[in-house]
């Protein structure tokens, strides 16, 4: 298949997570209704965690049946299990040291004058506004932005496998795995806008995202999938893939905890429950295509 060809299966594939932003931009969400969202992102994220876990694994998998099999030596199954580890550990760190800063950065000064309230203060609310970039932004839009890395992360791991389908001429595989990876990006999607349904400023006044906003996010965790699928018609690198996706998992994992967090607070134990499950579900009704693919 043409090069052409393969990028524009690659950006069907990760165009479809445009398809559930609009539900961020729902102005009074009944509290109930927040919770399900929250809940089923949470489900549709534990699904993700452990599709990437499971694909990162097999390199070391296959290498220690070949070294029982007496194939091969430990070598690549101690290389693999470090790009595993490394991978692993640098998706949930960085996020974890990122939100710190974050924190950090947003966070008004208590000393000298500003302390005492003496001339020339600033309250806390000028300062807050004061503050640029990420930074300014809400807990729940930073939140959002967490989860579109970790899926942007994912996604182009599922690009490499569409790019080097195509390149091989495995045309039917190719075309059943955009099918497959689009409806994982359309559940993908709502799990980014979810954390912004109950986003209200310390007004209580809800903070609708801009569609600027909600297009930036399905840019960050959608193409990825494009610029995989560009990658990968041209080589393939097992490696590569697996670095890739452990960095996701992590990321994910960082975001699922959250996530967890908010949920806990709600108060709603059986609703989120149900909504985690559902999300559970979607996720692996999703995946049955791929599978049905041999992928």
């Amino acid at each position: 298949m043409s090069l052409s060809r393969t990028l524009l299966l690659g950006l069907i594939a990760g165009g479809t997570i445009v398809i559930g932003l609009p539900i961020g931009r729902l102005r009074r969400p009944a509290p109930r209704l927040r919770v399900m969202l929250n809940a089923m992102a949470v489900g549709i994220l534990l699904f993700l965690i452990w599709d990437v876990l499971s694909k990162a694994w097999q390199p070391v998998d296959a290498a220690l049946v070949s070294f029982h099999a007496g194939q091969g030596g430990l070598g690549a199954a101690f290389g693999y299990g470090a790009l595993f580890a490394v991978g692993l550990s640098a998706g949930l760190l960085s996020l974890v040291g990122y939100e710190s800063w974050m924190v950090r950065s947003a966070r008004p000064s208590t000393s000298g004058e500003q302390q005492s309230g003496g001339p020339g203060a600033m309250s806390v609310h000028q300062r807050l506004s004061s503050a640029r970039g990420i930074s300014s932004w809400s807990a729940a839009k930073r939140l959002s932005l967490l989860i579109a890395v970790g899926i942007g992360l994912h996604n182009f791991a599922e690009g490499l496998a569409i790019g080097q389908s195509a390149a091989s001429g495995e045309i039917a595989l190719a075309t059943l795995l955009v099918i497959g990876f689009a409806l994982h990006n359309a559940t993908e999607g709502f799990g980014i806008v979810a954390p912004l349904s109950g986003d209200v400023d310390e007004n209580g006044v809800v903070r609708t995202p801009t569609w600027t906003f909600l297009l930036a996010m399905a840019a960050i965790g959608g193409g990825p999938t494009f610029v995989g699928t560009a990658v990968g018609h041209s080589f393939t690198s097992e490696p590569v893939s697996v670095i890739f996706l452990t960095l996701a998992a992590g990321s994910i994992l960082y975001v699922v905890m959250q996530l967890l967090g908010v949920a806990a607070r709600s108060g709603y134990k059986t609703l989120v429950a149900y909504g985690v499950l559902i999300g559970l579900l979607a996720g692996f009704l999703t995946d049955a295509i791929v599978s049905a693919a041999g992928a």
